[in-house]
Formats: C-alpha cells, structure tokens, sequence
C-alpha cells in the first residue's frame, strides 16, 4: 500500500498535575516524563520569546499595495471569442507591472503582460494579451484544472477583502479552463472541486495569445456594499522557461496568498442577483455480468438502472449559497484502486464524489479525526449469509445540502446535512425458490457544521465543528447491536498567526460521545481503534454493560512557516482511552500521545550547482498515555532541486523499538525490533512534455522485516490533444509478525490463549494507466485502468510466546509437533491440544478500468457516458506475482457496467 509523507518528533510525556490516572510502578517513570516535558516547555518559550509582543499589519500596509481599476461599461458590449477586439477594451487602464518570482526572483518578465478589467450589471471582464518573444507557447489540450504543462494566466479576487480567502479563475492558451478556491492564506492549498459556471474564450498567433473571461457576479459572493474593493493578483505560467509571473508575487521564503494581494476598486451598484440555479439530470445504465446465469436468482448477466434527481443551489443573499442534492448520483466516479490490507485498520481512500469534494476544505480544521465525508453512504455492514447473496455496495444518499458562506463579520458558516435510506441484502439458497431480505443497515442522519470567525490584524482564526451521526432502528432489530445509535464529536480550534503569518499556533480541543444498546457500544470496545478487551490491559477495562462512550481530544502546534533559511515545526495530539469518532470520521487509535517535530534548513536562491535546497531532521513518537511507544522514529532528509530543474531526495530513516497494542488483534502486548529504511527518489523538470519519475524504498528491521519497493510514473504527450500516463509499482515485504488468528487451549503466561503469528513473503504489481484525449477544452475522453496481483506465502507459524515480547514459539519445536496436510494446511500439537490452521496463502487479481466521455454541451450542463469494469480472481496459491500476472487479471471473471448521464443547468435568477 502506498503511504503519504509524514511531517514529523517532539517526544513528550504528560506532567504529573494533569493528574491522569496512572499505576503506582510507573511513578519514577512519570518524574522523568515531567522532566522532558519541562525541557520541551523550555525551548518553546525560547521559540516564542523570538516572536513580537504583538501581531503585525500585512506588509506594507492599505497604501504600500498595488491598485487597479475595473471600468464599467454597458450591457452587451463584450463579444466573448478571446480576439480583445472590442473597443470597450480601450477603455480600461491596462494592468502591465509584472515581476517574476521563477527562475530569477524579482527580475523583469522576459514579455510583457497586459490585463484588463471590465464588468456591466451582471458580468466581470477580464481580458488579457500575453506576448511571446521566441513564439514558444505551449498549450496541450486537456480536462479542467489539468494545466500545469500549460502555458496558463490566473486571475485570483479576495472578494471579501479578507485577506484570507480568495477565489481563482484561470485559462490555458489552448482555452481549458481552471478554477480554485482558497479557504486560507496559502497560495498551495485551494479547493479544485469549485466549478462555478463561467466561460473563457482564447487566441493564439506567432508571437503573442489573448483570452477573454466571462464571469458573472451570480458565481461569486462578497459584502453588500455600494462600491466594491476586493483583493486582486494575477500570475502568468510559461512553461518553456519554467516561468512564473506575479502582478504581487508572493516571496519563495512566505507562505502567503490573498493577504499579500493588491487592491481592485471601480465595481459599484451592482445589484445583488438572486444567485437561484437548477442542475437537474438524467441516468440510465446496465451491468453486464461475465459469470452470470449459474444458477444466481440476482444474476442473470444484466442489470438495468435507471435515475433522476437534482442539484439546487440558491443564493441566501450576497454571502451564503445553499446547495441541496436531490437522489444524488456519482456513477461517473472513478472507482478505489485495488489492495490487498492485512492489518488491523481501514484504508483512508480520498473523497472523489463532486459534492463533497467542493468546498470540503471548510471542514477540515487541522485535527484529522473529526469529519470524513466518505461515513456519508458507507457500504453496509450488517451480515447476511446464503448461498446467493445481493449485497448493496454503498448507502444510498436520499438528499443532502450545504449551506457555506463567509459574513460581512468575516464569519464563515459551513454546514452539511444528509440522509441515507435504509439497506437490505436479498438473500436466497440452493434447492430454495424463496428469496428473503435481510436488513443490512438502518436509515441514518448525518450533520455537520462549522463557524470560523477571523480576528486580527494577521487574520488569526477560532471557530468550533460539530458533527452527528443518528440512526433509527426498527423495534427488536439486529442492527441495533451493530450500529451506535448516535454518534456526537464536537471540538473548538484556534489559528493565531504572528509577525505578518510568519509564525502561526494552532491549538483544538473537543470532545466524542457515542450511544446505542450493551452489544453496539461493546463493539465499539472491542474495535482496533480501542481493544478494550487486552487482557492485559489494566485500565479502562472492556465493560459490556455500557450504553455510552464519552472520550477527548487536544492538539497544539507551533510552527515557523517562512524566513530566509531555517523553519520548523512542532505538534502534539492526545486523545483519550475512550474518544471514538468512527461514525463520522477516522479514527485508527485512541489511547495516544502523538508527538513530532521538524527543523529545515533551506535555500531558495540558485547557487553555482542547486536551484534550491533543503535539509531537514524530523522525528516522531506515538505513545499511549501510560508512556508504551507504539510508534517512533527520526529521519533525515536531503532535497535537491538542479540547476536543471530536476529534482532529487534522499530519507534516511531510523524506526525505533517499539511495543503494539494492535498486533495481537485486542490480545496482550507485542513488541517490534528497531530498524531502518532508506528512501530515494527523483524526476526532470515538472513541465517537460515527456515527465519521468521513480523512487525506491528499503526497510528492515531486527525482527527479520524487509521491504523492497519501486514506483515510476512517465507521462507523455505525444500531441496536443492526447496524454498518455502509466505508473508501475512493485513491492516484495517479509514480515514476521503478520496475525493469523486467536487459538483457545493456550499457555497460562499468555492467559489461556494461543495468538498464532507467521512469517508472510508477499509481493504485490500493478500498472496504472491513464489516457486522456481533449477534443475541444470542453470535451474529453478520460481512459483509467489498473491491472493488479497480489500474493502471500504464510510460513514458520507459531505463537507469542509471552506478552510484551517480540519472540515466538516456532511450531514443529520445543516440545511442539507440526504436520503438513497435501492441501497446504497444517496440523499442530501442542501442549495436550490438537489444532488445525488452514492454508491461507493467496494469489489475488484484479482489473478495474474506468471510460468517461465529457462532454459539457452547454455551460454548466453536461453529458457522461461512461464505461466501467470490476474483474477479480483468487486461488489459494502463494507464489510471487510479477506484472505478468498483474495483466492476466484482464481476462478475469466479473462486470461492465455503461452509465449515460446527462444534467441541465438552468439558471432561474
């Protein structure tokens, strides 16, 4: 499985006066945690007596910006086609005083660079003439938001003159378009799920291309005020020279956005449009099905669907946008790739479906563990058994809104409502013509929402989230003993930023309570996320008579985000033995004291070799609140990028020893030698037409662990319209600790239990590809397709052989016997007891490929037709696989199924 880079230590244990409940033994313990946590308070006092006494005015001040005007002018006077040759244009004062940022900050454009602004009662202009010396204007084709081999100009507003947030609107030579929105002062971090409606027309000629932007005032919000002033930058991407053109650039040593904007007056008495706008659509499909017809009642090879529903968004005002979905269809979604996870915890797949991709950057607020918006129409998880079983693959979402919108106060309300409809499984067997219907999940209410107020002059933050979960169970349901009832989190946050953003101190502390019958809230208990049930486990033991769980949370951070060289960082997190969010969010482990810092050195400026450079040293600790480390480790980190503009990095990792709550699957502690890991990787230059990259990782440990991976990725375009993708990944991991199963009969030391483990060789290969045709920027056919294998040979079994240890007792010795069977299970006698572990080597396939036409026929409608397939095969077979055998699950049973959807978008004021 993939994994995403860490930010990472600062280890430190709790001091005595927050008076945890802790045994007596670890007294001495707790003395010296009270000590390192005083050295940590030290050393962050020193960090902050480095800092103002008081937070400073955004440089330069209201008279320090840069100005442009917007000209007004009549109704009708732009004809839209990118030519500028509209002579209203003559009117507005051009906007032509650019810089660069890339490659020689500061320095002059290499061509100049002429932007307008215009807007009637109801449209803003812009239109913009970019010159090019040498002709060398790259433009491929491609799909919305996919610009960055793209010679491309971006028109960014700070319509609430906030300084914080800002909206983007942007366009390649070529004429796709590209739309962001940025919930905070960081020019990297922006929302690509905003599609407002809007069009761009642009022209390309010898030495120069022209664009023109229609955007109307109903797909922006801002104050009610009869003259307008709103934040304003613009920036201009040359690709061939690896350029980066700011009208405001933001410095490489700041992290900084709409704060450092300059100012755009001229636009008054608009009056406020009614912002009111239907998308309804339409959907019809099938699914074909390879293996149908053998004897499954639910099968017969096809499956015909059929839906309608809406979207509605309304303006309440000029600041708030109510959007509601109606029977919501995502069939055009792109389906999870393919894995094969043998650990204890769920992958966290990103959120692909459009309505809640949009906007979603309002729910975050820096705590990970509050709001997942993938709970909302989760698969089921109620059990249904049978020889033929149709099982639902997701909730289905009934309707859900969203209220968003920033206040002339500078509060900003986000606010998400949904329901799901109940689920059934049909259920039939063999020999039976009665088919049944089981219950798999009962109708749920989903609620969240969030305010955030900004204060101060460096737009500091503090705001709360709330979010609920509720279920309605019918009377006597099983499901009542699978699901929780209500699930409530709710947590209040503060950002306070000093020396003009330059430093920020985040802080968040809540709370989560869940209810529901004896046996839901034991579930709860006895998940991976608590484990409530170790035996040896001496606090907050497993009680089954529990109808409620209330647990809590706190998180700080402090960080050095800009400055000429040196930047750092350092967090803490820790939640409580009985916080559980899972209803709503992703929680993989309560019971924990998460601790990092970072301390990066890094240059900016090109040297004689390097373009840029950093440094860094960074390090991480995971306890529980009884002081067992369950995670840890140091790294140090070199990143290059060249004179050429190639890029190079190179981690070296130290893991720490450790000691896992997890591994014995809620039985007694397990310990995990140290070891070490390597990882390098590089690419060439991020615009080249042909894009290369790859890395390798190693890892090992003392226990016997061992990882050997590689990745690549090359994407070419081999015209303009046309870009091809593909991204091999192969890894081969041993690992010796890999959970079988929890066996009775056991040794007393291991409290009458045998917690069987083995050694696991497992490889896994796969080959992404991607293939994109752009017809026209507003026509696209997008081809994805995985072929995956995985495989896994258990061997050398065995069981703990004492708690809180990392050794084993080896089946076949020490007084053990161990006989193979000719299927490849195995027979063990041990200790008076005779048992039977199953062959559980695996050789999975599996093949998923997604084909989507675009076609958006109408400005804010479109047309998806849509090609899907799902195959996957496995055998009990352990052999290593290849890519050989990643390409043979094309030919492996299971469905096509093909979607037409079309919507309307039809403005109604």
């Amino acid at each position: 499985m993939r994994t995403g880079k860490l930010k990472l230590p600062l280890k430190l244990q709790l001091p005595l006066k927050l008076q945890l409940p802790l045994p007596l033994k670890l007294k001495l313990q707790l003395k010296l945690s009270t000590f390192n946590f005083q050295l940590s308070t030290v050393a962050l006092c020193l960090c902050l007596s480095a800092l103002p006494a008081a937070a400073q005015v955004a440089a330069g001040g209201a008279g320090g910006r840069k100005h442009a005007t917007a000209t007004r002018i009549p109704n009708g006077s732009v004809r839209v086609d990118g030519r500028l040759d509209d002579d209203v244009w003559q009117q507005a004062a051009p906007i032509s005083d650019f810089v660069q940022k890339e490659p020689v900050e500061n320095a002059p454009p290499t061509d100049r660079m002429e932007v307008r602004l215009l807007y009637d009662d109801d449209v803003l202009y812009v239109g913009a003439r970019m010159f090019s010396g040498d002709g060398r204007i790259q433009a491929p084709l491609g799909r919305r938001d996919d610009i960055s081999q793209a010679e491309h100009i971006l028109v960014a507003f700070d319509t609430f003159l906030d300084r914080r947030t800002a909206v983007a609107f942007g366009v390649t030579a070529a004429g796709v378009r590209l739309d962001r929105f940025h919930s905070s002062d960081n020019e990297d971090s922006f929302d690509t799920g905003f599609d407002p409606v809007w069009r761009a027309e642009t022209q390309v000629s010898a030495d120069q291309w022209t664009a023109e932007l229609w955007i109307p005032f109903s797909q922006l919000r801002f104050n009610p005020q009869a003259a307008q002033t709103w934040g304003l930058n613009l920036f201009r991407f040359r690709p061939t020279l690896d350029e980066e053109d700011y009208w405001v650039p933001i410095p490489r040593t700041v992290r900084a956005w709409s704060s450092r904007f300059g100012e755009l007056t001229g636009i008054a008495n608009l009056v406020p449009p009614r912002r009111i706008e239907a998308l309804p659509y339409l959907a019809g499909g099938a699914t074909l099905t390879g293996n149908g017809g053998e004897g499954d009642p639910f099968d017969d090879g096809k499956n015909l669907q059929g839906r309608v529903g809406a979207d509605v968004k309304m303006g309440l005002g000029p600041n708030l946008t109510l959007e509601t979905a109606i029977n919501p269809d995502f069939g055009q979604v792109e389906a999870d790739p393919a894995e094969v996870n043998l650990t204890a915890f769920e992958t966290r797949f990103p959120e692909k479906r459009p309505f809640f991709l949009e906007g979603a950057q309002l729910f975050n607020i820096g705590h990970p563990n509050f709001y997942y918006s993938r709970r909302i129409g989760t698969r089921p998880i109620g059990p249904a058994t049978g020889d033929y079983v149709d099982y639902p693959d997701a909730g289905t979402i009934l309707v859900a809104a969203k209220l968003t919108g920033r206040l002339p106060s500078k509060t900003s309300i986000a606010f998400l409502a949904a329901v799901t409809d109940s689920e059934e499984a049909r259920v039939a067997n063999q020999g039976s013509l009665d088919e049944s219907r089981v219950a798999v999940s009962p109708h749920a209410y989903h609620m969240v929402a969030r305010v955030l107020q900004e204060f101060g002059p460096s737009a500091s933050t503090a705001g709360f989230i709330v979010n609920y979960v509720h279920r309605d169970f019918d009377e006597g349901s099983p499901l009542a003993g699978l699901y929780t009832g209500n699930a409530l989190g709710a947590a209040g946050h503060t950002t306070l930023r000093f020396k003009d953003g330059q430093y920020e101190f985040r802080t968040s502390a809540g709370g989560s309570i869940v209810d529901g019958s004896e046996a839901a809230i034991t579930r709860v208990q006895r998940a991976s996320a608590h484990y409530a049930q170790r035996p040896d486990r001496d606090y907050s033991p497993l009680d089954p008579t529990l109808t409620s769980l209330a647990g809590w949370t706190v998180q700080a951070s402090f960080d050095k985000t800009g400055g000429r060289h040196w930047i750092w960082g350092m967090n803490t997190k820790i939640d409580s033995e009985n916080f559980e969010t899972n209803d709503f969010a992703q929680l993989n482990g309560a019971d924990g004291w998460l601790s990092n810092a970072n301390l990066r050195y890094r240059e900016t400026q090109p040297g004689p070799v390097f373009r840029s450079y950093y440094l860094q040293l960074d390090g991480q600790t995971d306890t529980t609140l009884r002081g067992l480390m369950q995670t840890g480790h140091l790294r140090g980190t070199v990143n290059v990028t060249w004179l050429n503009f190639w890029t190079s990095q190179l981690q070296v990792t130290r893991n720490l020893a450790t000691t896992s709550v997890s591994l014995t699957r809620g039985g007694p502690l397990m310990s995990r030698g140290p070891g070490w890991s390597l990882n390098l990787s590089g690419g060439n230059r991020a615009t080249s037409r042909t894009r290369l990259t790859g890395s390798m990782f190693f890892q090992t440990n003392d226990d016997g662990a061992s990882t050997r991976r590689v990745t690549g990725l090359v994407s070419m375009r081999p015209g303009p319209r046309w870009q091809f993708t593909v991204s091999p990944f192969y890894d081969r991991v041993t690992e010796p600790q890999q959970y079988v199963s929890t066996l009775s009969g056991g040794r007393a030391v291991t409290f009458d239990n045998r917690y069987v483990f083995a050694f696991i060789d497992r490889s896994t290969a796969s080959m992404e590809f991607r293939l994109g045709l752009t017809l026209r920027p507003d026509l696209n056919l997008d081809v994805y397709a995985e072929p995956f294998a995985a495989s896994g040979h258990y061997y050398d079994y065995g069981e703990l052989l004492e708690p809180a240890s990392r050794e084993r007792l080896k089946f076949g010795t020490a007084g053990t016997l161990l006989a193979l069977n000719p299927d490849g299970s195995q027979v063990v006698h041990a200790g008076g007891n005779t048992f039977t572990l199953r062959n559980r080597d695996f050789n999975t396939l599996s093949f998923r490929s997604n084909v989507v036409l675009r076609w958006e026929w109408r400005a804010g409608s479109t047309l998806y037709m849509v090609w899907q397939q799902d195959r996957s095969g496995s055998e009990v077979l352990g052999s290593r696989v290849s890519l050989d055998d990643a390409f043979r699950s094309v030919t492996a049973p299971g469905s096509n199924t093909f979607l037409i959807k079309t919507s309307f978008w039809v403005p109604i004021g």
